[in-house]
């Protein structure tokens, strides 16, 4: 069973996709709490906690990230690169979820610092297969590390 105390952290600017995200985990019974970004820079903010999301009460760290790539402004790339290269935040796990299935794309990821890479199915059969497998896998199997409620602690 997800550990509902377990923030997962999505960054998709598509309300499609997001929603098809969301109906997906319903199905598949993820009742983790879910924060969504619409853009890199937004999760920027979120993860570095500044602007609106400063207050560590209400922009808790989350124990897992999706990413998408293709982002407008600040790209999942960017994101992740700058997520990777901060000494508190590269515990976090990122699972790259994209439509693209550029090798480049994916190679770049994992040399980042990318945990998974999954390229997003079209038909929400199989999307809601591999949610399937993403729960078992992030959510009922691994042990993720810790959420802070602190920036530095």
């Amino acid at each position: 069973m997800p550990d509902p105390r377990h923030l997962i952290l999505v960054v998709e600017d598509s309300d499609e996709h997001f929603e098809a995200i969301r109906r997906a985990f319903r199905k598949t019974g993820i009742t983790n709490p879910v924060h969504r970004c619409c853009d890199g820079d937004e999760a920027l903010d979120y993860l570095f906690r500044r602007g609106p999301f400063a207050d560590p009460a209400s922009s808790p760290r989350p124990a897992v990230m999706l990413l998408d790539l293709n982002l407008p402004g600040t790209d999942g790339r960017e994101v992740l690169d700058h997520l990777k290269a901060d000494g508190q935040l590269r515990v976090l796990p990122v699972v790259v979820l994209s439509t693209s299935s550029n090798p480049a794309d994916i190679e770049l990821c994992y040399r980042t610092g990318a945990s998974s890479y999954i390229v997003k199915p079209v038909r929400f059969d199989d999307f809601l297969r591999t949610v399937e497998t993403l729960k078992s896998y992030w959510l009922d199997t691994v042990a993720l590390p810790p959420g802070r409620s602190e920036r530095n602690g």
